[in-house]
């Protein structure tokens, strides 16, 4: 098998390069891998770089060595192709999908990763784009599309960037009238804050959005929010939101399904693990199995997988 890494230069404020690249070469000449290193040249460099060497149908891991818009690009690559799979080194401030498998430390251990599982797990598809942890529409998308400025300042971290984000949504982006319809189910028109579809649990850097979600059941965790808070009251809730703590607020609808199509009746933000742009229709699909994702050697997460197959035998 190839070893490919993939590492955005711009990530970890510029420094993830230098960092990276001697603990990258001392795993291959460790382990005596077929290896090479690749350093994005700009945004959707790293697509397309993945696609093109998928195409070859070789046997190949692609690790993405950045933050989660490095993780964006690979996946997205890779997505199609079953000779590739799919790792992460998180270089990143937010670093999301992974904290369902362990810590940023723990998956800089490269011996883990060379050494790490491959499962196969859903992917949810918005479009021509494809997420591996998560997608939604309103106010959190807002909020992502804040913070991606944001978090490019000196000293402000994916969480914090994230709680500056939510200020200004607050404050600007309160609202939203959405018409949704869950798989066959009822369409519904409300006023809502957001609209989320979860295939892992975190995003936002560290807001457990979907406390319930896993990334391999063949469904996706929806959560809905109405606009049912005053501003205040909205901002003293953020702490218990980011805890997982908020499916059974009266405000919120929780349901498991394979699809949702939104409706807004003005242009309203969509945020693809990221990636946000302004919308008036979109829809969140799940793609099962539709990636082969290396989980690294000591995860806990695969003795809690074990665990859930044999019980579920």
């Amino acid at each position: 098998m190839k070893h490919i890494f993939i590492i955005n230069p711009a990530a970890g404020q510029g420094k993830a390069l230098n960092f990276i690249r001697p603990k990258i070469e001392e795993v291959c000449q460790k382990y005596a891998l077929d290896c090479e290193i690749y350093i994005t040249k700009a945004q959707g460099d790293g697509i397309e770089f993945v696609r093109e060497r998928a195409k070859s149908g070789e046997e190949i891991r692609f690790y993405a060595c950045g933050g989660d818009g490095t993780l964006y690009e690979v996946v997205n690559g890779a997505f199609g192709y079953k000779n590739v799979q799919v790792a992460v080194v998180p270089l990143g401030s937010g670093n999301d999908f992974i904290r369902l498998f362990g810590t940023k430390d723990e998956f800089l251990e490269l011996d883990d990763q060379v050494n790490g599982v491959p499962v196969e797990f859903d992917v949810i598809k918005c479009g021509d784009e494809i997420a591996i942890n998560q997608c939604s529409m309103g106010m959190d998308a807002e909020v992502c599309a804040m913070q991606g400025k944001i978090k490019k300042l000196p000293l402000v971290t994916g969480e914090g960037a994230y709680y500056i984000g939510c200020l200004y949504a607050i404050i600007k982006k309160f609202k939203n009238r959405f018409t949704y319809t869950i798989d066959d189910g009822e369409t519904v028109t409300d006023d809502v804050l957001f609209c989320f579809a979860g295939n892992s649990r975190w995003y936002g850097g560290g807001f457990k959005a979907a406390p319930l979600a896993l990334p391999e059941d063949g469904l996706l965790d929806f959560v809905l929010v109405k606009s049912g808070f005053s501003r205040l009251k909205l901002v003293s809730l953020l702490n218990i939101y980011k805890r997982g703590e908020h499916l059974d607020w009266k405000e919120t609808t929780f349901k498991r399904g394979k699809k949702i199509v939104i409706h807004s009746e003005k242009p309203a933000a969509v945020n693809v693990d990221g990636e946000c742009k302004f919308v008036t229709d979109t829809s969140f699909e799940i793609v099962e199995k539709g990636i082969t994702y290396v989980v690294p050697a000591k995860s806990e997460f695969l003795k809690e997988r074990e665990k859930r197959l044999s019980e579920n035998k």
